[in-house]
């Protein structure tokens, strides 16, 4: 569960079982060219496609501590060893139904049972299907450091690249509001049943801000946030009514989100408009229908 794995020669690999968050902490440190594993769906993935071949690694899989969740002050604090499986199941579903929707469309049994919610935000593949949700309920990741050590960074600060983890480091836990209003994921795969996404959308109503919150993932290497989407129709909700917009509403909230997530091309030299190509309209038109549907069920 970090942001970069190091590259090491061909040899022996040596590998350390800690049963603590700081015990691994300790053992990264010992070894800086070590790789933590908790899935290892990714880093399996790299294996074997020859792009990583680590000199010695750190497994996850005995930290029990990080493989659970507790309330904390009107949150939910989620241990990075959290698989899919486990927050794909219905008491974690009424807890945030979104990262539960998410955690079910991940892939198949075996990658749902093996891959965890640290090493999705860690790998940071722009496919993952917990990072647009993450991102809409503006989670808060607590990293675990040397000598006992813990600092915050907010989920999207990592996702893009502003704050890194630092070596030894390790992704420990994930903060989340518990909102207690209806939060919706929706992704298009472009094929029958759960896959890899080729657009998805997440989005959350916060009645106590008035606030909707949406992410878009998959289209872009981080999940993107249509701000100006968001406090618009915010804006046109009864928050203390039916909640309820028109379906012309819906349909210009799904065109917002898409034309600010994939923009029109700027004019060619002479002014002329110059289109999409035929995919990237696609993929917008694709985006438009997952944000108004998702808004539109978020509401019902």
């Amino acid at each position: 569960m970090t942001t970069h794995a190091p590259r090491a020669a061909q040899g022996a690999q040596s590998v350390s079982l800690p049963a603590t968050l700081d015990e691994a902490v300790a053992a990264l440190a010992a070894v800086p060219a070590a790789v933590p594993v908790a899935g290892g769906t990714d880093l399996m993935s790299s294996v074997n496609a020859g792009l990583l071949r680590p000199a010695a690694l750190v497994g996850l899989g005995r930290i029990s501590e990080i493989r659970g969740w507790q309330y904390q002050d009107g949150h939910a604090l989620l241990g990075a060893g959290l698989t899919h499986a486990r927050m794909g199941r219905p008491d974690f579903a009424a807890l945030i139904p979104a990262l539960a929707a998410a955690a079910r469309a991940a892939g198949p049994p075996q990658i749902r049972n093996a891959g965890t919610l640290g090493g999705n935000i860690a790998s940071a593949a722009p496919t993952g299907d917990s990072l647009p949700v993450l991102a809409a309920l503006e989670a808060v990741l607590i990293i675990a450091g040397p000598g006992g050590a813990r600092r915050e960074i907010p989920v999207s600060h990592l996702l893009a690249g502003m704050e890194m983890l630092r070596p030894g480091e390790l992704v420990g836990y994930v903060r989340v509001p518990i909102l207690h209003a209806p939060q919706v994921f929706l992704k298009a795969t472009g094929r029958t049943g759960p896959g890899r996404a080729l657009a998805s959308v997440a989005l959350v109503l916060d009645p106590a801000r008035r606030g909707v919150r949406c992410a878009v993932g998959a289209i872009a290497p981080m999940p993107l946030r249509p701000l100006e989407a968001e406090q618009w129709v915010a804006g046109l909700i009864d928050w203390d009514g039916e909640r309820g917009l028109v379906p012309e509403a819906l349909t210009a909230f799904g065109e917002y989100v898409a034309a600010a997530c994939i923009p029109d091309q700027p004019p060619a030299e002479d002014g002329s408009e110059r289109p999409h190509p035929p995919a990237v309209l696609h993929l917008r038109r694709t985006v438009a229908a997952l944000a108004r549907r998702a808004l539109g069920r978020a509401l019902s």
